[in-house]
């Protein structure tokens, strides 16, 4: 994969060339402090080890302004004569030569190094956000397969059931207009099942008892009751179940008789 930005892994702004700044300060009072002692020897020092710094957290840019800062404040202060422009020698140039070298490759190799780390993190980050939605895909799968699994159970269970159908409640009020089409053309065996508001009465439910039928369709839950249906000329009592569907197109209660 093809990252483009990764030369970008230092923060941008202000912040990084005011820490630059600082750390040349700092790296010229430590190498004054230690003139007395360490006199013309290795003057560039303080400035080399400023420059990786600012190289390894403010990147490229803050590091290559501190090296070449450094570098001219290293010959002009601390190389005789001292606070002086004098003629470039041999030695002032092996200095120069030296310093440059040893900052250019260590600074190149922590940049490199910077960059293929960043490049790694925003690989992984890439991958753990194609993670997540193959993830969140699954899961809708796994969701849809379970409803679509739901609507056939139900279906196969208004086939069988047919002529045992109390009533089928919807229990989604937003969905009740959709469920009522889905419902009615699952039982469209039935012949003409009247509706209410949100629910399908089926054709068992002609034969049940209107206070019963009543109170059942109030508080309908899954589970069973006990209503009573006409059989002949007499009122006889009769268990029925209700079962819970939750398909692509609402929730259903199903009110059948236990037969």
């Amino acid at each position: 994969m093809q990252v483009k930005n990764s030369e970008r892994w230092a923060s941008r702004g202000r912040r990084r060339w005011i820490i630059a700044t600082v750390a040349l300060f700092t790296a010229f009072a430590v190498r004054l402090i230690l003139h007395p002692l360490l006199g013309p020897i290795m003057p560039q020092i303080t400035f080399l080890l400023a420059a990786v710094l600012v190289e390894y957290f403010c990147g490229l840019g803050p590091a290559v302004l501190v090296m070449l800062t450094g570098l001219f404040i290293a010959i002009y202060m601390f190389v005789p004569p001292y606070a002086s422009i004098g003629p470039v020698d041999q030695r002032v140039l092996c200095l120069m030569l030296s310093y440059l070298l040893i900052a250019i490759l260590v600074i190149t190799l922590i940049e490199r190094l910077k960059r293929a780390q960043y490049r790694g993190e925003l690989l992984a980050s890439v991958a753990y956000s194609r993670y997540e939605m193959l993830l969140r895909g699954d899961n809708e799968r796994l969701l849809t397969r379970r409803a679509n699994n739901e609507m056939h159970r139900m279906l196969h269970h208004l086939s069988h059931f047919n002529r045992s159908l109390i009533l089928i409640k919807a229990l989604d009020p937003a969905t009740r207009s959709r469920s009522q089409t889905a419902v009615a053309a699952a039982t469209d065996a039935l012949d003409d099942p009247p509706f209410s508001i949100g629910m399908t009465f089926g054709a068992k439910h002609l034969q049940a008892h209107q206070e019963d039928l009543a109170r059942v369709s109030d508080r309908l839950a899954p589970g069973y009751y006990r209503m009573r249906f006409m059989s002949g000329s007499d009122w006889q009592a009769s268990e029925c179940v209700c079962e819970r569907f939750a398909t692509p197109t609402g929730e259903f209660l199903v009110l059948r008789t236990d037969e």
